[in-house]
């Protein structure tokens, strides 16, 4: 397993795993689907929503098969695939200068990414500040449709 560990600028409550070399268009068309399930897919980019609009802890290991995952530890679960044909991911926030971010070294394959969400509802009032961290782990897989495996529900929703 590789593990890489960052604190990302989530501005507009988003960061974005790409593949480096196919360069992708964002996907401007959000719905409230897509806002709910925390996480959008398109062609060789995932789009990551994470409660904060600022630094937040992001860790993102490698496998080489499906890791097991205790989902009581974690908020919120989403599953999606994303095609690496360079492999080398970019994780970048959307105002980050792209030369300058961080680049992951990989085999190229299509991998199954899995975005853990903990500690949602440990923000500040204002939403500043807060406990909330996320972990995303890729392991070789077929591609297959996003799903949630676990649901976070806002307090008081």
């Amino acid at each position: 397993m590789k593990r890489y560990d960052f604190k990302i600028m989530a501005d507009y409550y988003q960061f974005y795993l790409a593949d480096d070399e196919v360069e992708p268009d964002i996907p401007e068309d959000v719905t409230d689907e897509d806002v709910q399930a925390r996480l959008k897919v398109a062609s060789h980019i995932m789009v990551v929503y994470p409660v904060r609009n600022m630094p937040v802890p992001v860790a993102v290991e490698f496998h080489d098969s499906e890791p097991v995952t205790d989902a009581a530890a974690w908020d919120h679960i989403a599953e999606c695939s994303l095609e690496v044909p360079s492999g080398r991911i970019v994780i970048a926030g959307c105002t980050d200068y792209l030369p300058d971010c961080a680049r992951l070294e990989t085999a190229p394959a299509t991998y199954r990414a899995r975005v853990h969400y903990g500690a949602l509802g440990k923000l500040s009032t204002d939403g500043l500040d807060g406990d909330d961290h996320y972990l995303i782990t890729f392991w070789p897989a077929p591609a297959r449709e996003l799903q949630v495996t676990k649901r976070y529900v806002e307090p008081g929703a």
